[in-house]
Parts: C-alpha cells; sequence; structure tokens
C-alpha cells in the first residue's frame, strides 16, 4: 500500500481544496469522506502524477499514512468531530497528530487536547481563514496546542499557506486551544467590518443618494488605497454582479435577513466572560440578529415612521464621502484593536502564550480579515509586544485623532437621516470611553452600594466602603 504524508476527514469543498493545496506542493495526500462520491471526486480533481487517494473506509484510510500518522478532521463543529474522532481511535496509535480545522469553540477543543493526550495522541486545534479558494491556492493558518507535534507538521503548513513578501501566513499561536481562539476573534472582527461596510452602503445609498453605480466605484476606489483589504474588494465585486434573469444588480435582489454560524457570538459571549470590551463586534452581532426580525421591522416601518423635513431630506454635499471614508477608517481600526486586545486578555487567562506580532503578521494574508492596515499594526506590536491596546501605540492614535471629528461628522448625517450605524456609533464612543481619564461610573458604584451594599472605592483613601444612604 502506498504510503501518504498527510491525511484529511472531510471531503467537502474545504477538505478537498487543502489536500489538493498540498498535492500541487508535492506531497503524498489521503482523503477519507462517508461519501464514495466525494472520496471519488478528490482523485478526479487531482492532476497526473499527483498522489492522491480517497476511501470510505476508515481502517484504509489509517493504514495509508506514515507513522507517526498525521489527519486532519474538517466535519462541522460539535459533535460531528467527536464522532469523528471516536471512528478514528481504534485505528490510531501513539504519538499520531490529530487536527481539527474546523471552527470549533475553543472549549471543545480544550476537551479534546485533554482526552487524547491521555492516549498518546497529539491533538491541535487550527484555525483556517480564506474560504474555499484560500484552501485551494494559500490559507491563514492558526494552530495551536502542541508545539512539538506543530513542527512536524510545519513544512507542509508554511508550503500551502498564503505568502506575504515570501512569509508563510501561518505559524504557532500558543498553546491548547489558542489556534481556534485566535479563529474566533478573528471571525468576530470579520463580523465587525462586515458591518461597517454595510453602514457606509446605507449611508451612501439612502443617506447620499447614490446610485449602484457610484456605489460600485466607490467601493473599488477606496480598494485602492491605504484602505485596502480583502472585504472591500469583494464588495466592489458584489455590487457589480448583474442577475442573469432580471438583468437587476443581484445585491438588491438579496433579503436583508442576514445569517450566521455563531462565531461572532462567541467572541462575544467569551469578551463579555473576560471583561474585554468589544462594542463594536458586539453590535455587529446584535445587528445581524435585528436583522431577522423581517416582520416585526415592516410593521415598525409604518408605526414608527418619521417624515424628515425639507431640509433634512435634501442631499448632502458629495464632498462627505471623504468624511466617510475617514470614518470608515477610523472605525476599521477601533476593531482590530478591539480584536487584539481581547486576544491580549485571553492570553493571560488561558496561559496560552501568543505573540500578538505573529497574529498580525499571518492575517496579512489568505484571510478574510487581510487588510493593508495589519502591516501597522504589526509593526505596532513589533515596538511593544505588551501593548494592551492598538490606540495606545503612538502612530497609531495619531491616526486616530486626525480623522476622529470625520467619524463625529459621519454620525451626525447618519441620525439626521435616521439611518442606522451601530458599527461607527459603538466605535466613537469605545474611544471616548477609553481616552476618558474619569467615566461616570462613579455614580454607578454609588447606587450599587444605595440598593445592594455592594462596597466602593474612595479615590482619597485605601479600602472598600459601605454607606447608609438612606440616613441623614
Amino acid at each position: 500500500m502506498e504510503i501518504y504524508d498527510f491525511g484529511m476527514v472531510g471531503l467537502g469543498v474545504m477538505g478537498r481544496n487543502l489536500l489538493l493545496n498540498m498535492a500541487d506542493n508535492n506531497f503524498a495526500v489521503s482523503g477519507l469522506d462517508i461519501d464514495q462520491e466525494k472520496a471519488d471526486f478528490l482523485e478526479k480533481d487531482a492532476k497526473s502524477g499527483q498522489q492522491v487517494k480517497g476511501t470510505i473506509s476508515p481502517k484504509e484510510f489509517i493504514e495509508s499514512l506514515k507513522k507517526p500518522r498525521a489527519l486532519m478532521l474538517l466535519v462541522p463543529a460539535g459533535k460531528p468531530v467527536d464522532a469523528a474522532i471516536q471512528n478514528l481511535l481504534p485505528f490510531l496509535q501513539e504519538d499520531d497528530i490529530v487536527i481539527d480545522g474546523g471552527n470549533s469553540h475553543f472549549t471543545d477543543t480544550n476537551r479534546r487536547v485533554a482526552e487524547l493526550n491521555e492516549k498518546g495522541i497529539h491533538f491541535f486545534g487550527m484555525g483556517i481563514s480564506g474560504g474555499e479558494k484560500g484552501a485551494r491556492f494559500g490559507p491563514s493558518m492558526m494552530p495551536g496546542g502542541d508545539k512539538e507535534a506543530y513542527e512536524r507538521l510545519r513544512p507542509i503548513f508554511e508550503a500551502i499557506s498564503a505568502k506575504v513578501n515570501n512569509e508563510p501566513c501561518v505559524t504557532y499561536m500558543g498553546t491548547g486551544s489558542a489556534g481556534h481562539y485566535v479563529k474566533m476573534v478573528h471571525n468576530g472582527i470579520e463580523y465587525a467590518i462586515m458591518q461597517l461596510i454595510s453602514e457606509v452602503y446605507d449611508l451612501l445609498k439612502r443617506g447620499l443618494n447614490y446610485s449602484d453605480v457610484d456605489l460600485q466605484k466607490t467601493f473599488e476606489e477606496w480598494n485602492q488605497g491605504e484602505l485596502q483589504s480583502y472585504l472591500l474588494e469583494i464588495t466592489g465585486e458584489v455590487l457589480s454582479k448583474f442577475d442573469d434573469k432580471t438583468g437587476i444588480r443581484l445585491v438588491n435582489l438579496i433579503s436583508d435577513r442576514a445569517m450566521a454560524k455563531g462565531t461572532g457570538k462567541w467572541t462575544s459571549q467569551n469578551a463579555m466572560d473576560l471583561q474585554s470590551p468589544i462594542p463594536v463586534i458586539d453590535a455587529a452581532v446584535t445587528m445581524r440578529d435585528l436583522s431577522t426580525y423581517k416582520d416585526e421591522r415592516v410593521r415598525a416601518s409604518v408605526a414608527l415612521q418619521w417624515n424628515l423635513s425639507e431640509e433634512e431630506s435634501s442631499v448632502y454635499d458629495p464632498g462627505l464621502i471623504d468624511e466617510i471614508k475617514e470614518a470608515y477608517h477610523f472605525a476599521m481600526i477601533t476593531v482590530y484593536a478591539q480584536g487584539m486586545a481581547q486576544l491580549h486578555k485571553a492570553s493571560r487567562e488561558y496561559n496560552y502564550g501568543l505573540n500578538p506580532e505573529n497574529v498580525t503578521r499571518i492575517w496579512r494574508g489568505g484571510c478574510i480579515i487581510r487588510a493593508l492596515c495589519l502591516e501597522d499594526f504589526r509593526q505596532a506590536f513589533n515596538r511593544d509586544r505588551e501593548l494592551p491596546n492598538l490606540m495606545l501605540d503612538e502612530q497609531i492614535s495619531k491616526t486616530l485623532i486626525s480623522k476622529q471629528m470625520a467619524i463625529r461628522s459621519t454620525i451626525k448625517l447618519a441620525v439626521d437621516k435616521g439611518i442606522p450605524v451601530a458599527a461607527f456609533m459603538t466605535s466613537l464612543a469605545y474611544f471616548d470611553a477609553y481616552r476618558s481619564a474619569t467615566l461616570p461610573t462613579n455614580l454607578i458604584q454609588a447606587q450599587r452600594d444605595y440598593f445592594g451594599a455592594h462596597l466602593y472605592e474612595r479615590i482619597d483613601q485605601e479600602g472598600t466602603f459601605h454607606t447608609h444612604w438612606d440616613q441623614q
């Protein structure tokens, strides 16, 4: 039997494309799926001379791999991952490596690491970003867990990853579930940037009366300069697509009920557990949820109708586009700042040992949130690896200060027009709160002590205090 370098369990689009990527880089690969058609399709998709094998037999699959074996699971998160592991366990041996390449919750990854470690099997979670095209031609990968196991597979992962300036967009993230945690936060950032872009789209369309042609042109132009990013790039492409049946731009025919797979919600939930504020990501999750209340929103559009005055409904100066662009830049920086601050907090809480420079470096290419500004963030962490928040970096703070009036004007435009911009608003509120040496939360502490005797600290004395507030 031929001996293969790497195995894949789950031959859907992502699993198949990753294996074909490995085959293109001269690795012999084997794939397992319960669907014979998918196993056959893998072999048919391979180029002549490549060592690519597909099977539906777990035993045959495991026996085809070089020892110690290395294999990846690309199956839906949750119970399917556990089921796949259980199906393979009878055939696995000590020192084999099992990788979960899906979007598993980091707590599940911690559990699986412990369970398989007891059997002498190396398990690590690896976040993979880039979609089906990235998987085929170069994704960004975020592996975490057993460092020794990662080093054994590093040549394969570096070969298939995206490259920026010849640097591979993959490196070891940290211990335990670090890889899946970083991918979770990546997805939270993704939610927030997509929400910001949708709010820009709404502002330009309803606020400045931009035509579909103007909208497409604007996003394409923005992507040519300092705002260059994958999400802006695909926005221009989405806006240029016409429906074959109607001849109408397809985006105008798509329902505004936005779906989600849950990774953004996971990011927000864990941030609250850590007390790490990420309000723009929270707002993005909330707005997706609100979008699903279509019937209620239609009713409310009548019940809560607001007729703009003639002055309010007039077209704003088209020159405002420059301010909206600056506002988007400002808000985008705060999104990355919030995500990286959460990683900073989580690394200490969970003992991941994350290097933020590594995270920003591998996000520069291959992944959904890749953007030109990530090089600036990488340099910021090169200057100070322990930087708790990107907004404290001297260069980045200068950029934010120079653009803060633009986001204030942009939000005013939206408020005057009655256009919801939750992500922009929370971005500015986060900035203003973070730069406030004094917040009004002293009043909250007094209220808590009044009704619950929760105690408070004073600024002029050490210790904690309680006051009988209702006694004169």
